[in-house]
């Protein structure tokens, strides 16, 4: 390997590193209140969902009444009975 190759590999790859650390920190300062604000609207949106979700399964359940276990209600068979 030449000196100038490496002298050029010393220069180079900083130089990339530091470009590529720039465009992020300007990309996520640029787009990060954008998908905040995405992330929070899905996040609600969920919420939301669950609600109804839980809203409707209350509503679907129908309550256990004592009298649907009433001893009338219920056919006994005797051994005895004919």
């Amino acid at each position: 390997m030449s000196n100038a190759f490496s002298a050029l590999i010393w220069w180079v790859v900083p130089a990339v590193g530091l470009i590529g650390a720039l465009s992020y920190v300007t990309w996520v300062s640029k787009f990060q209140g954008k998908f905040q604000q995405e992330t929070q609207r899905s996040v609600g949106q969920f919420q939301r969902f669950q609600d109804s979700l839980r809203d409707s399964q209350a509503r679907d359940a129908a309550p256990v009444v004592a009298d649907d276990f009433a001893e009338e209600k219920i056919p006994v068979i005797r051994p005895d009975a004919k």
